[in-house]
C-alpha cells in the first residue's frame, strides 16, 4: 500500500499560521495536491482538539476521516 502524506501540519491556533487552516480547508487542499494522509502537530490545543473531535470520525487503528 502506498500513499502520500504530510505528517507535520500546524493548526490555525499556532503562532504565525493562517486563520484559514480549518479541517474543511485542509481536506480540500490535500485532495487538490494528491495528499492521502494529514497529521496535526497541535492536537493538544483545547480549541483545535474540540474541532478535531467534532469534525473527524474514527477510521480504525488510530486513523480518522474528515467529515468535511
Amino acid at each position: 500500500m502506498s500513499f502520500t502524506a504530510d505528517l507535520h501540519l500546524h493548526s490555525r491556533y499556532a503562532y504565525a499560521c493562517s486563520k484559514n487552516l480549518t479541517l474543511a480547508n485542509l481536506a480540500a487542499w490535500a485532495k487538490v495536491k494528491g495528499i492521502d494522509l494529514l497529521s496535526s502537530a497541535d492536537f493538544t490545543h483545547p480549541a483545535w482538539l474540540a474541532e478535531l473531535t467534532e469534525g473527524l470520525q474514527p477510521a480504525g487503528e488510530g486513523f480518522f476521516h474528515s467529515m468535511a
